[in-house]
């Protein structure tokens, strides 16, 4: 008997594991090796690895500093914001931290208390309620286990297995496909590129470098033949003097967009979502890590302060996460409307002018 199972080691599942774990008994499963720092993972995340300010300020408050390990170069102080529709672009000043996105969830997990089991290469199967308590079952190396808990966690992202079970009849997030290429490249961009083209998708696509590589990503619907509109924007990006070098990997994932604030779904009774599992993820950007460490913090105080009532504080502690969320729903028309968006990014406003070297 465990006091908490928590399904999912990423962000938001260590760090409410990490922030628990000396008072609790606690079990996290994840189905990726996640406890060799020196491994390569079985899974690895479809993620851009890049930490926004608001991210930079959670673990700052956590007390949290990166190791050199972690990073990847360059760190990248500017966005290319590039319009394929309106043919125009802009660049505009942004601090973000550039990691590793799999070495990151590794040093995450390496932080989680001694206290805390941790159980990796396992796939979570299902749960059922048992009088007051959960029965969960998952598969380790081809083998069944069962065992059970006062309270479930579910941090296991977009396409939460926990969500899908106790969530049936509420409305569900927009679901797209994120992918991802990774490029070798000799002269790497020193800026991260936001791209908006309405015939690739109705969110928007990337440029990220990688010390000697280069990511290009997506998010598509998945019913609009997502590879081949992948392909289609990369085209589109050479004829605008992108280069690509031989292509090393490609990964993708599954990604949720709340259009509402009915689409965050807390949980219920003794069964708790946090991250991306319960929509905490910006319907503009498509940025989780700071909802991940801030969901995670937002549980474990309920978690402590009622535990007779858990969701209801959880919901309590998130008032303004769900403020943030409203500013982002009014943030995006601007950004995925065509008629705004070129009202916008034309109008130069917070933009940056670039210097060129005089030869």
């Amino acid at each position: 008997m465990y006091d908490i199972v928590i399904v999912g080691a990423g962000p938001s599942g260590a760090s409410l594991a990490r922030l628990l774990g000396k008072k609790y008994k606690i079990l996290i499963i994840d189905k990726r090796q996640l406890l060799d720092m020196n491994s390569k993972s079985n899974f690895e995340k479809c993620c851009g690895g890049l930490l926004a300010p608001d991210a930079q300020q959670m673990l700052g408050r956590f007390g949290l500093g990166i190791p050199r390990n972690i990073l990847n170069g360059p760190q990248l102080f500017t966005v290319r914001t590039m319009d394929i529709q309106n043919n125009i672009e802009q660049y505009y000043q942004r601090h973000y931290i550039n990691v590793d996105r799999e070495k990151f969830d590794k040093w995450l997990v390496s932080l989680i208390p001694p206290e805390v089991i941790v159980i990796c290469e396992a796939i979570f199967k299902g749960f059922e309620t048992v009088n007051d308590n959960i029965k969960v079952q998952y598969t380790q190396q081809g083998k069944e286990r069962t065992i059970y808990t006062k309270i479930l966690v579910g941090a296991d992202g977009a396409f939460s297995t926990v969500r899908r079970k106790i969530s049936l009849d509420l409305p569900k997030s927009k679901t797209y496909i994120s992918i991802q290429e990774y490029y070798k490249m000799d002269n790497n961009l020193p800026y991260f590129s936001a791209i908006f083209d309405d015939d690739i998708t109705d969110f928007y696509s990337w440029t990220i470098p990688k010390d000697d590589l280069l990511v290009l990503g997506t998010a598509v619907m998945p019913k609009n033949k997502p590879y081949e509109r992948f392909m289609a924007l990369k085209k589109k990006l050479i004829l605008r003097g992108f280069e690509f070098g031989p292509c090393v990997k490609r990964n993708g994932a599954y990604l949720s967009r709340p259009e509402k604030l009915n689409q965050i779904y807390l949980g219920k009774t003794n069964i708790a979502l946090i991250g991306e599992a319960a929509g905490w993820i910006s319907p503009s950007s498509a940025e989780g890590l700071s909802y991940s460490f801030r969901s995670a913090y937002a549980l474990a105080n309920a978690i402590q302060q009622r535990p007779d009532n858990i969701i209801a504080e959880y919901y309590r502690n998130t008032n303004r996460l769900r403020l943030n969320m409203k500013w982002k729903h009014f943030k995006s028309p601007f950004m995925y409307n065509t008629f705004l968006r070129k009202i916008a990014i034309k109008s130069g406003l917070m933009s940056m002018d670039m210097i060129n070297i005089i030869e």
